[in-house]
């Protein structure tokens, strides 16, 4: 391009100023290489190298285990005992859901192994109450599934954010917000739902005081010969895990396998949300659910039944990968962990979560993996 100036020489600053900045870098990668190469630095590059090892190879090992265990073929009659389950959203109780979701909803259950409906009847309060005016149509609902679904129960999902982790939420350690909590129980019982299932997170593992509360609330259940089912965090795949998870994010996600078992021991039913996990792949993530359906089987007695939670829901971000945790995936992750572990158990079951989200998809892929009853 002419120079605004004719008869001037045109500036050539710029080029030498690139010039001298690549000779410069030149000149600075060949110090590096040489200065990486010094005999002193023997013993550092074998620190940063055993250190990269020791990174990479776990999670290469967790990898191509996680792989294994998603391989192979599911026993002959790993399929629905007719324990099932599914979380339903709270559009069933406040008055937005009418006559012609319900329809809709009887016909998605009818010819599967679905037993109980987990319908979110709350938030509780902080303190552990639960305002009655948070459910007006429930009355409505569980005399609706009575008539068109016989045998279904609709159990009072109740959950909270609990204080573990932040300055608010509800506190198990005080005396008297477990006590409300109780009367909740107690209450939502009242009002004429078949059972109570908690969700309370984040629920760190070792919480005595969650044992403490589930002792005084099955005593309640079993009184109104109702269940008491709990939504559970998953099992530590690797020895303390929860552990480390809690000291180095301050988040521990997991529970010990001994904890699990000593919830499972109190209620009647335990559901895994065996989602959310940051797998990447649908592979690792069925061998994942394969692993955790093992570790369950092991923690959980013979008389409390155990469901395994299936992904109906389509968010996608670093804890949960649309593509890799799938409705498919879990089911055959579910059935290869029960045909290793415990094949012929019958307190065994699913959980679809959720059912606002969940699509057509996923009710097809629920159906043709694990089954229709037997009684079809």
């Amino acid at each position: 391009m002419p120079s605004e100036n004719p008869g001037r020489t045109p500036d050539r600053t710029p080029v030498r100023v690139l010039r001298r900045a690549a000779s410069v870098l030149g000149r600075g990668r060949v110090a590096f290489v040489r200065g990486w190469a010094h005999p002193r630095l023997k013993w550092p590059k074998r620190v940063a190298a055993g250190a990269a090892v020791l990174l990479v190879v776990p999670l290469l090992t967790a990898g191509v285990s996680l792989r294994l265990q998603y391989a192979g073929d599911p026993a002959p009659g790993t399929r629905t005992r007719e324990r099932d389950a599914v979380w339903l959203g709270h559009a069933w109780v406040d008055g937005r859901n009418d006559e012609a979701q319900l329809a809709e909803l009887v016909q998605r259950m009818r010819g599967t192994g679905i037993r109980d409906l987990y319908v979110h009847a709350g938030p509780l309060e902080h303190d552990g109450s639960l305002p009655a005016a948070r459910y007006p149509k429930a009355r409505w609902l569980v005399d609706a599934v009575r008539r068109e679904l016989p045998g279904v129960r609709v159990q009072a999902w109740l959950g909270d954010v609990l204080s573990t982790e932040g300055e608010t939420g509800l506190d198990l350690g005080e005396r008297a917000t477990r006590e409300r909590v109780v009367r909740s129980a107690r209450q939502v019982l009242d009002a004429g739902f078949a059972g109570v299932h908690f969700d309370l997170e984040p629920l760190h593992s070792g919480d005595r005081d969650y044992l403490s509360l589930l002792d005084d609330v099955h005593a309640v259940t079993r009184a109104h010969r109702a269940p008491l089912s709990v939504a559970a965090h998953q099992i530590d795949p690797l020895p303390s895990l929860h552990s480390v998870a809690g000291f180095v994010a301050g988040h521990p996600k997991w529970w010990s396998q001994s904890y699990f078992g000593a919830v499972a021991r109190r209620v009647d039913q335990i559901a895994v949300m065996s989602y959310d996990t940051a797998m990447p792949m649908e592979s690792l993530y069925g061998g994942y659910v394969a692993q955790q359906t093992r570790l369950a089987l092991e923690a959980t007695p013979s008389g409390t039944d155990l469901l395994m939670g299936l992904p109906a829901f389509h968010t996608d971000d670093i804890g949960h990968h649309e593509s890799a945790e799938t409705v498919a995936a879990a089911v055959r992750g579910t059935r290869l962990g029960l045909s290793r572990e415990d094949a012929r158990r019958e307190r065994f079951g699913v959980a679809l979560y959720v059912d606002f989200a969940a699509t057509p998809g996923d009710w097809a892929a629920y159906r043709r993996g694990w089954g229709a009853p037997k009684s079809d």
